[in-house]
């Protein structure tokens, strides 16, 4: 088992929406997931996530002046996936590249997020 981890500044819309992504790509390849956790305290070793994902609050004001954040706050999604190093990889940047799609115009996330 391969860990997929994305630091997030979210709700539980956003958290959502990284969960359908997470599962769009997973079933698109030959992986399977085994384990789903969320974490918004202590992730282990003394480091919290706000500790961890707490400039992702930054991002948010800078790309969303004016917006208020609501109940957005640093997260971390862990994924345990089941599948080769190669699909991992695969994985990993097909989500990156789903969470924040890059065009030619100037955009922003829809979730800021940080891949560990």
């Amino acid at each position: 088992m391969r860990w997929l981890r994305f630091g997030i500044f979210a709700d539980g819309d956003g958290v959502a929406f990284v969960e359908d992504v997470v599962r769009r790509e997973v079933a698109g390849r030959c992986a399977t997931v085994v384990g789903w956790r969320v974490v918004g305290g202590d992730l282990g070793g003394g480091v919290t996530a706000e500790e961890m994902y707490g400039d992702l609050r930054e991002q948010w004001v800078v790309e969303h002046p004016g917006e208020d954040p609501g109940d957005r706050r640093p997260v971390e999604v862990a994924v345990g996936v089941k599948c080769s190093l190669r699909v991992w990889r695969a994985l990993r940047k097909g989500i990156l590249r789903e969470l924040c799609p890059e065009g030619d115009a100037p955009h922003v996330c829809r979730v800021p997020w940080m891949a560990r």
